[in-house]
């Protein structure tokens, strides 16, 4: 798998700080941590990151309208959501859920499955 640029939305600095490292142990570049929505939805359009993952924690109607907007403005290709109560929140079905906590293989497993299952997706709309 090719290295991604991502962007993370957490308000708990110290989660932030530990999703960024596994994530750049697992080869990706975190291009920005944001602490809240204002400055991630700004973030992702200047950023254009390959994936972001944002923090459900940040208050179930913010978390969404984040997500929303991303994914509205195509200003991401992929969004992962993290937390407890993802089931329940309305966020569509190009959004991947991911549950705490956080683990590195999950973490890794989740963004391989999103990235073959959108180049599929790819390869279906042309054909």
């Amino acid at each position: 798998m090719n290295a991604l640029r991502i962007l993370v939305v957490e308000d708990d600095v110290t989660i932030g700080l530990l999703l960024a490292e596994t994530l750049e142990d697992l080869g990706h570049t975190v291009c920005a941590l944001e602490r809240n929505a204002v400055n991630a939805i700004a973030a992702a359009a200047r950023l254009q990151p390959d994936l972001v993952i944002v923090d459900v924690g940040l208050g179930e109607e913010i978390a969404v309208a984040v997500v929303r907007d991303i994914v509205a403005g195509e200003l991401a290709r992929h969004v992962f959501v993290m937390g407890d109560i993802v089931q329940e929140l309305p966020l569509g079905p190009s959004v991947v859920q991911i549950k705490r906590p956080l683990r590195a293989n999950d973490v890794a497993a989740a963004i391989q499955r999103e990235i073959v299952g959108a180049a599929g997706r790819v390869a279906d709309a042309l054909l």
